[in-house]
Order: structure tokens, then sequence, then C-alpha cells
């Protein structure tokens, strides 16, 4: 049945995907696997908002809180555990169900990723000094040398673009326009894929986003984010990016005060949350959509189309 077949749930933050994750895995026989680039991370399961222990104990989930706070992870070295996951899981002759909010992850599984390869720590040090030094200015500038096409396509103020993209030219001296126009590279070329993909509406969205940042804090949220930042982490990792880190820190530091940072955040999840609702429902193409927030039990047409699925 599940032999070479992947479920994928994608949609927006607080819109239910974990949780319809659950539940397919469980009338699959499946095993969850992770796509999101902030779940990975140990020691935030609140901010993060981590699937409860106890939808983890209903079915096997896999890639959950794998990394410290400290890696630096990248959709590469997703795609790659990602990949191993899901092989191990046929194995097992049960259906992997990806689920998660972080496009890039999705896409590069199903349609396959640019060959470029991982930038070493020591240059991405490099270039960070370099604008560090000499400002983004320079840097946009050598990028126009070196890369004219990309730079073209660029804002001068959009920094970690420019950066990425020098940092790929100084590691391999060839222009990431050119390594974008070479073969995708698929990972799991024989596998066949079913997507749903969540898309509320805006209004449904923006009231569980701030629901759920008001749940976070009950919770926990504040003591689990002054936890990690009492670490000393660089602030540029990923990690530390999650949303409402940033605004915490920002209240650690004397900046702002509590209520103001819980309402930033509740503003850059809403943004954020509107900006992924906008990239799946333009991007990635689906099997099925499910036009509301998932809460509980499956919709019978989608059961259908995955007994189809499974059968065929």
């Amino acid at each position: 049945m599940s032999e070479n077949k992947v479920v994928i749930i994608a949609g927006p933050t607080a819109s239910g995907k974990s949780a319809l994750a659950t539940d397919i895995a469980l009338m699959l026989d499946g095993v969850v696997v992770n796509a999101d680039s902030m779940q990975v991370y140990k020691n935030m399961p609140i901010i993060s908002a981590v699937p409860t222990e106890k939808d983890r104990a209903k079915v096997e989930h896999r890639l959950y809180e794998i990394y410290d706070p400290s890696y630096h992870g990248n959709v590469v070295d997703w795609l790659e555990k990602a990949t191993s996951e899901i092989k191990d899981i046929w194995k097992l002759k049960k259906m992997p169900v990806v689920v998660g909010g972080t496009g890039l992850y999705i896409e590069n599984l199903i349609k396959g990723t640019t060959p470029i390869p991982e930038t070493p720590e020591k240059i991405r040090k490099h270039v960070q000094q370099l604008i560090n030094d000499k400002g983004k200015a320079f840097i946009f500038q050598k990028l126009r040398e070196v890369d004219f096409e990309t730079a073209q396509k660029l804002s001068p103020n959009d920094v970690s673009r420019i950066k990425r993209a020098y940092e790929v030219f100084v590691h391999t001296n060839i222009p990431i326009s050119q390594w974008h126009k070479k073969p995708l590279v698929k990972y799991l070329p024989e596998a066949k894929f079913f997507v749903v993909k969540i898309c509320p509406s805006v209004e449904e969205l923006d009231k569980l986003s701030y629901d759920r940042f008001d749940k976070m804090i009950k919770i926990g949220a504040v003591d689990e984010v002054r936890k990690l930042y009492e670490q000393g982490l660089d602030l540029k990792l990923p990690a530390m990016k999650a949303l409402g880190v940033p605004e915490l820190i920002e209240y650690f530091k004397c900046q702002i005060p509590l209520w103001k940072a819980i309402e930033n955040a509740k503003l850059h999840t809403r943004q954020y949350a509107k900006r992924q609702r906008t990239w799946f429902k333009n991007r990635l193409k689906a099997d099925f959509e499910l036009r509301d927030c998932y809460r509980e039990g499956i919709p019978e047409e989608l059961c259908s189309l995955l007994a189809i699925f499974c059968r065929g």
C-alpha cells in the first residue's frame, strides 16, 4: 500500500495541519515526518508549536527537535534526513505523512533542488565580516561584478539573498544564476506524492494566529524563550528568528514592555501566516484543498481520495 508513496500536508501556521497529519497517519498506518524549519530545534517546543506529547503518542513522529538551537539548519540538510526517514518508513510498510509550513522544504522534496553545494561556515563568516566592515552596498557591488544577472533581480536592501548569492560564488566560482539553470536534483525520484493543502480565509487565520500565541504565553513561552536567550546564542541563527523569539528578546533587553512584545509577536505571526497562505495558494499544486482550518474529522472526500491513492 505505502510503497513509493508519500502524503504531504501543507499549510500556514495555526491552520491545524499537524492535527490533520496525525489523523491521516492514524487512518493510513503512517508515520508523521516534520517539514517545519523551526520544529527541528530542541528546547523550544512551545514557541515553535511542536505537536503535543499526546499527539505524538498516537502515532510515530520523526524529525522533531533533532538539533541544538546553535545549529544552522538548511534545506539540503533537511532533504537528506527526510529522504532517509521516508525510505525507512517505506521499509516498515507504513505511509510517510510529511507535514509542515516551510514551503521551500516541501517544494524541493516534490520537485527537486538545485545542485548548489553547501557553503562552508568559514566562507559565510568571511562574507558576513565584509558586510560588517564595509556595509551592504559594498557586498551588493561585489555581487554585481561577479553575477550581474542575480544582482539585477535583487533589491540592494535584500541583504540575506545578496549575501547568499555572493557566498555561493566565493565557494564555487560559479554564479548562483548559473547554478539555478542546472537540472534539478530529485532526492526521491521514485516517489508518488499526494498533496493536501490548507488555505483558510485570512480572517479565520488571523483569529487562530492570535489565539494560539495567547495560549503559548499561558503555557510558558516567556520562560522557554528566556532560557534560550540566556544561552548567549548568535541572534542571527535560524532558531533565534522563530516567531516570538526576537520580540520576547526585546523584552528581556528592557527595550519594550512585555505587553508590547506579545502584541508585536502576534502581528508578525499574523503577517507570516498570510505570506505562507499566499505562497501555498499560488505555488503548491494540490490533490485536495481544505478551505477551512482543520479541527477534527477528515472530510469524506479526502478519505476517498486517499483510499484511491493507496490502492493505485
